[in-house]
């Protein structure tokens, strides 16, 4: 069975989701941040794996549910510390973040049986869901991440694999994203937190 490893930074203000203040403040950015962490992890509290694992920047709050080890990010670059989230599991793993909260279980319920590898593209060029049936620290060290070609440049780190591509998902990043995000996902608490905002004004 597969390890399902979720890579998050705890939800401050000014330390989560810069790139949606403005036109949200600092702490709804946070509290947008929150909701959609909150969603991935109740999605991944639901699909069947061998261990749940929250590879987390700060420290937990009450929106983390039971069941999850929680490891604390090495230092380094993002691609150092995806690399150093796979090098702690010693059989399959599949890895996401915490930005892409429209997710279902079944997205998650992967089978490594006639693979190698999943890849789950992002629509800004990067990607949300990495899969490896034998987790190697080295295919993601160096990939530049938070560009336009990150998803391109660790799909390439992939050749020789036997990979399977998971569909496309939208990372909350603008206020468009999450509008977007939010009609994908409405019954989630990412949809009601941005409707309670909007109510409020914004």
């Amino acid at each position: 069975m597969t390890t399902l490893l979720v890579i998050a930074k705890e939800p401050r203000p000014g330390r989560v989701k810069t790139r949606l203040t403005p036109p949200f403040t600092p702490e709804e950015a946070a509290a947008l941040a929150e909701a959609s962490l909150a969603d991935t992890l109740d999605v991944v509290a639901r699909t069947p794996a061998r261990r749940r694992v929250l590879v987390l920047e700060g420290a937990p709050g009450p929106w983390l549910p039971p069941g999850f080890d929680v490891v604390r990010q090495c230092a380094g670059g993002l691609d150092e510390r995806l690399a150093a989230a796979f090098a702690g599991c010693d059989g399959p793993a599949l890895l996401i973040g915490m930005d892409t909260p429209q997710v279902t279980p079944e997205l998650l319920t992967v089978d490594f049986a006639d693979c190698e590898a999943y890849f789950g593209p992002a629509e800004d060029g990067g990607f949300w869901a990495l899969g490896l049936a034998q987790p190697d620290p080295s295919l993601l060290r160096g990939v530049p991440m938070s560009t336009p070609r990150t998803g391109a440049a660790q799909r390439a780190r992939l050749t020789g694999l036997r990979v399977r591509q998971l569909p496309p998902l939208r990372d909350v990043d603008t206020a468009h994203d999450a509008a977007l995000v939010a009609e994908a996902a409405p019954g989630g608490r990412f949809a009601a937190e941005l409707e309670r905002l909007a109510r409020a004004g914004r």
